[in-house]
């Protein structure tokens, strides 16, 4: 059952007026890509800090990883239902307590004492995070007037977006010398200055009349979550697809995916309207956006566990190590924001994708005895340019013909599919890692010699780490080509698929004013 927002005397619609752009759309922009950087970069902040987590609060293996991904979860769930309610209670609002629960969620999380502690305040950041990003993206799209300066909006936005995830491991880095905790305690002044400055620059949009789809959230939200479970057993413990405890999760998270589709389809103001999706451009956009999302956060979580446990690199130096891709992502994303005035984005973005494809199959060739400058550097650095020229286009192409009443629900469905691609991306190839390990070491059991009796101590445990190494890194190296599978066919679907032109990008939504901060 929906419930209603209070009602409102009917009035027609009011038609927008034409104004100029204010002067402080710069701090506007500053405001709404710091809050997108600070989300995005906690999906990731912590993986560099989860040895130490491990360790201070006692968590199990099994329940380690759910540290990130119950937080993808809770953002990708709640996204649709954040970017409704931007729409019907306004959008400056819901980004502002968007926020503020965000900084909140972040302290109960630096100050938690138990496993279940910091899980819950992880969810809680979730739910933060899916009422902020839809609604930044939403007042980026209806500030910035439609050609170069919205262009230009989307390339630092999109940016902030891509390079988030890097930056949140070399911060993850440098605050875990000091302690975990403090990856948690950095957001909070952030997000404090944000909600103070948003207050003040942004102008809240129009209010919408409408009713808030619950019971579609809930089976989305709990659909995702019995699936990523499901899925996440199935790796954890070695179990086979038959087994209740991995099978019956995903069952049921199928069931309430479907009911969730069902409900949308009937649904008077549903979180997903047909008409979102339905668009070829947009759903283009939304499925290669899905493939790149499941492939970046598999991406950096192997990444992070390869060069600290295998290659030896402390805490900051793991995050520096990530510096370069920083610098790729931007360069690739200014190249983007050039070349989307004059050549259609199927062909910037389908590029970017077979370069990323290419790169990962480069992580792919990485051994227990590799090194960080000759054998993983050039790759990091081609995985960001070719990611750099993804996302601009398909941010523009994913919002592209949005009447402004949906430009909250097309955002959200951006963000959301990132964010479940992650969640679902990290649960899928980290069972195909755990398989392969698996499968790695009873191979070089079988085959492994007994030690000399007089061998050393020292010789042993060299000998056993050598061994952990290399079963660690092929499990990695597997999950990488099947993520350069996943971004190899998201080249090809954009290639063939994305068929908008640049010069209908640079016209778009040119008929409706901005709305002014």
């Amino acid at each position: 059952m929906s419930i209603a927002s209070p009602p409102v005397p009917a009035e027609p619609p009011v038609a927008p007026v034409a104004s100029t752009p204010s002067p402080r759309l710069g701090l506007a922009l500053v405001l709404l890509t710091g809050a997108q950087l600070m989300i995005v970069l906690d999906a990731t902040v912590v993986n560099i800090a989860l040895p130490s987590v491990q360790a201070e609060l006692k968590f199990t293996p099994e329940n380690l990883s759910w540290v990130v991904t119950i937080y993808a979860i809770a953002f990708g769930g709640l996204l649709l239902l954040g970017g409704r309610l931007g729409d019907v209670l306004g959008r400056r609002k819901v980004f502002v307590y968007g926020v503020l629960l965000f900084s909140l969620a972040s302290l109960l999380g630096g100050i938690a004492q138990a496993e279940w502690q910091l899980l819950a305040a992880r969810a809680l950041q979730g739910v933060g995070a899916a009422a902020a990003a839809p609604t930044a993206l939403a007042l980026v799209t209806t500030t910035f007037p439609a050609g170069p300066a919205r262009n230009k909006a989307f390339a630092v936005f999109a940016a902030m977006s891509g390079a988030g995830a890097a930056v949140g491991l070399i911060l993850g880095g440098a605050l875990t010398e000091v302690s975990w905790r403090w990856t948690m305690f950095i957001n909070v002044p952030i997000g404090l200055l944000i909600a103070f400055g948003a207050v003040r620059v942004l102008t809240e949009s129009p209010r919408q009349h409408g009713r808030f789809d619950l019971p579609g959230a809930f089976t989305a939200t709990l659909g995702l979550v019995s699936l990523v479970y499901g899925l996440t057993q199935k790796g954890q413990q070695g179990s086979t697809w038959t087994e209740f405890g991995v099978l019956a999760p995903i069952a049921l998270g199928v069931v309430l995916l479907a009911a969730f589709l069902l409900i949308e389809s009937r649904a008077h103001q549903p979180l997903l309207p047909v008409r979102i999706v339905a668009d070829r451009t947009r759903g283009v956009s939304f499925v290669v956006m899905l493939m790149v999302g499941a492939s970046m956060f598999a991406m950096f979580f192997f990444l992070a566990l390869y060069i600290q446990q295998v290659l030896g690199f402390t805490p900051l130096e793991s995050g520096l190590a990530f510096l370069p891709f920083s610098v790729g992502i931007i360069l690739g994303a200014q190249i983007a924001s050039k070349l989307v005035a004059r050549m259609d984005p199927r062909w910037i973005s389908g590029i970017g994708a077979l370069i990323g494809a290419g790169a990962m199959l480069g992580f792919a060739q990485l051994d227990y005895d590799s090194t960080y400058v000759g054998d993983l550097l050039p790759w990091i650095v081609g995985m960001a340019f070719g990611l750099g020229l993804v996302f601009i286009p398909l941010t523009l192409t994913a919002v592209s013909r949005v009447e402004a009443s949906d430009s909250g629900v097309a955002s959200a469905v951006l963000n959301t599919v990132q964010q479940v691609g992650g969640a679902l991306g990290l649960a899928i190839l980290g069972t195909v890692a755990a398989n392969a390990a698996g499968e790695k070491a009873a191979e070089l059991s079988a085959g492994a010699a007994s030690p000399p009796p007089a061998a050393s101590s020292e010789v042993l445990e060299a000998a056993q780490e050598q061994f952990a190494h290399i079963v660690q890194t092929y499990g990695f190296t597997q999950a990488f080509i099947v993520a350069a599978v996943m971004l190899a066919v998201g080249g090809v679907i954009t290639l063939v698929g994305l068929d908008i032109r640049h010069e209908d990008l640079a016209t778009d939504g040119a008929d409706s004013a901005p709305v002014v901060v």
